[in-house]
């Protein structure tokens, strides 16, 4: 009886094996830490392996554009999916927004951001990082609220520019630059703000940053690719989204 349930074990888990495959997901840099949570998760429950390469959304799309193997496409807005799409290298159908994300002027320092974003009116800082407008939608989107606010041009001598939300994120972690804008979910776990100071920039200041997922031609016929678009709509997911601050 033992080595008939070894022998079925075995069996099982070479059925398992056969039918899971890998998936490889190009991701926006600010929905980095949520996916390898989602990610971990996914492999666990299904079997199947995730590749998960992070940056900009315009170097994914430009890498996309000259044939990169992704499978997936996590971007940081809804037109970068889209285009793709109406280019002929995505299916249309598959596009769906995973999350909606949310702006953060954030600083290491406990003190120096308040509440009301009083701060940027003030100056009173040597550098303030932004993601590069042209590449990354959450460096649009900073910029959108420094004209919304009038401080664009007063600030501008003091920008230091990163290509994507994560290297921007790295400069004020080091303090290269006493203060950012970055996504929300960088600098919340589980609902709590990690450490420094932050201003949740208020969803008037800019267009709302909804973030789309789309199937790519290369993943067509990925068991992989098929069932993670599927389970980023699911409640574990989902779950893990909201903990960082986004919205869905």
């Amino acid at each position: 009886m033992k080595r008939f349930l070894l022998s079925l074990a075995a069996s099982l888990a070479v059925a398992v094996s056969a039918h899971a495959s890998e998936v490889s997901v190009a991701v926006a840099a600010n929905f980095t830490a949520p996916m390898q949570k989602i990610a971990s998760l996914f492999e666990q429950d299904t079997g199947h392996k995730t590749t998960l390469a992070f940056g900009s959304t315009g170097r994914f799309y430009a890498q996309i554009k000259n044939g990169a193997p992704f499978d997936l496409l996590l971007s940081a807005d809804d037109e970068t999916p889209a285009k793709l799409a109406k280019e002929g290298l995505a299916v249309d159908a598959s596009r769906f927004t995973y999350a909606i994300g949310k702006l953060a002027l954030w600083s290491k320092q406990p003190s120096l951001v308040d509440a009301q974003g009083q701060v940027l009116q003030s100056g009173k800082f040597d550098k303030i990082a932004v993601a590069d407008p042209k590449l990354a939608p959450y460096g649009a989107a900073a910029v959108e609220v420094m004209t919304q606010l009038g401080v664009l041009n007063t600030l501008r001598p003091k920008l230091v520019q990163g290509e994507n939300i994560a290297q921007t994120h790295q400069f004020v972690a080091t303090q290269n630059a006493q203060l950012g804008f970055v996504a929300l979910s960088q600098v919340m776990a589980d609902g709590r703000l990690v450490e420094g100071s932050v201003w949740a920039v208020p969803a008037t200041l800019y267009s709302p940053l909804r973030q789309d997922a789309v199937l790519l031609n290369k993943g067509q016929g990925n068991a992989a690719a098929a069932a993670l678009l599927q389970y980023l709509k699911g409640d574990k997911a989902r779950e893990v989204i909201r903990g960082f601050g986004y919205e869905h």
